[in-house]
């Protein structure tokens, strides 16, 4: 069973399942109100590469990704290009799950939105009100964080500290400087909705705690995210989850930065670049190939060498694919690992890459695994035994397929998001939309595609 870093307990411990067969995970999702950058790409990776271990090694798995699609940042951006709130976060969100798909991300079982669970938050405000665990100030409804008695457990860290550096809400009349919006009043021109304390929306920590117990139930297995998260996110989830009764997560784990230099990448330093500008620059299975060759709790420096070092290694494995013509795996479709043969050699190879695994989610030795056995499979091509090394070869590709990792056995295998490309093309082009055309065109030539159009179709082939 997986062994993975409690962040509540601070240590590794067995990722215990409420029920058996099946895991309940939730990850907190993006706020779309920008293009998702190379810290996003990893935190949504990570997580994939969880899930589909899970699933490859026989567990059912129930995991819930939000949206959030109401914030103060959507607010600001749509403000600034006069655009309205839902136009700005469907147009964000649309570039999201672009991203997500060029990087091999299996959409999520769940993708809940923020607005579509307003009335369950209402719900939840007022019982943290009735109960003395919340109070009215003139801009909205604070929860009172000294009703938690362990609270800042989660992020290991007293009160005091907490208070002197923390990322808090300033609010000279809160009864703490730790103490957080449950709800903010409606203000003009701003999207507000109905409530018995006021008109206004709901704050960012409410809308998580609810839309994972409205969707996973109380006890749930797992919750995941970035270090930034833990707090005050993730603390103040977990508070309010205390108040309210209701048991939360029985796990929690948190993956390290993407580092430029040595400043974590953030929209707020300034300095993150597009996971979109990336994906058009390089193999997308290069940067989760990155990912996987880095302890998931630890920093990721992501450069121009680091990226380029990963697309050798990823040939490596793509000329193993060629030379034993291995199936294209790894789609969207989560793959099983009891529809391989793991007989043999292939067997010991499993059980040392699902030690690495289990170990702490410890993929950088399983993947070291994997180069090693790639190393082998060609030796013993190379000495005459061809049976043997091709069933280790199929061993090595459907084990990078429980991790996500998608090898390509020939250069012209067109991948599924640059044949939705295609597809969407067409449709403009039907459309006589001629310039959305051209910029998907143009958009498949960033991927690597020359797309020629002849009377049987379009036909692509690499650049």
């Amino acid at each position: 069973m997986l062994q993975l870093f409690d962040s509540l307990s601070a240590q590794v411990r067995e990722l215990r399942l409420r029920d058996e067969g099946r895991a309940s995970i939730y990850l907190c999702g993006p706020t779309v109100y920008d293009l998702p950058h190379l810290g996003h790409g990893r935190h949504a990776l990570v997580w994939d590469v969880l899930r589909r271990w899970l699933v490859f090694s026989g567990l059912e798995v129930d995991f819930v990704s939000n949206v959030t699609d109401i914030d103060d940042k959507i607010i600001e951006r749509a403000a600034a290009e006069h655009v309205s709130e839902a136009e700005l976060s469907t147009r964000e969100e649309n570039e999201w799950w672009r991203a997500m798909a060029a990087l091999g991300v299996a959409p999520p079982n769940h993708a809940p939105h923020a607005t579509a669970y307003v009335e369950e938050m209402v719900a939840a405000i007022v019982a943290m009100l009735d109960s003395g665990a919340a109070y009215e100030l003139s801009d909205g409804v604070y929860f009172d964080t000294s009703r938690v008695g362990d609270y800042g457990a989660l992020s290991g860290q007293s009160l005091d500290s907490l208070r002197a550096g923390a990322r808090v809400e300033p609010n000279e009349a809160k009864r703490s400087p730790l103490d957080f919006a449950l709800w903010k009043r409606a203000k003009e021109a701003e999207p507000s909705w109905e409530a018995p304390f006021g008109a206004g929306r709901p704050g960012w920590h409410t809308e998580c705690v609810v839309m994972s117990l409205a969707l996973l139930g109380e006890g749930f297995d797992l919750h995941c995210g970035g270090l930034d998260l833990k707090f005050p996110h993730h603390e103040n989830e977990r508070a309010q989850a205390v108040v309210l009764g209701q048991r939360f997560a029985q796990h929690w784990a948190h993956h390290g930065w993407v580092m430029v230099g040595e400043e974590k990448m953030s929209k707020s330093l300034g300095n993150f670049t597009s996971l979109t500008d990336l994906l058009g620059q390089t193999d997308p299975r290069a940067y989760r190939l990155l990912v996987l060759r880095s302890h998931y709790r630890s920093p990721l420096e992501v450069t121009p060498e680091t990226v380029a070092d990963a697309e050798r290694a990823l040939e490596r494995l793509d000329a193993l694919a060629r030379r034993f013509s291995l199936p294209a795996l790894a789609g969207e479709r989560l793959e099983l690992a009891s529809d391989f043969d793991f007989s043999g050699e292939a067997g010991v190879l499993r059980a040392r890459v699902s030690s690495a695994i289990e170990d702490d989610l410890d993929t950088a030795q399983a993947l070291a695994k994997l180069f090693d056995a790639t190393s082998q499979a060609n030796v013993l091509a190379d000495r005459g035994n061809p049976r043997g090394a091709a069933q280790l070869a199929r061993a090595i590709g459907a084990l990078c397929a429980g991790m996500g990792l998608r090898l390509h056995a020939s250069d012209d295998e067109v991948d599924e998001t640059s044949a939705d490309l295609v597809s969407e093309r067409e449709a403009a082009r039907a459309a006589q939309d001629y310039a959305r055309a051209d910029a998907l065109r143009e958009e498949l030539s960033r991927r690597g595609w020359i797309i020629e159009d002849t009377p049987e179709g379009p036909a692509m082939r690499r650049a």
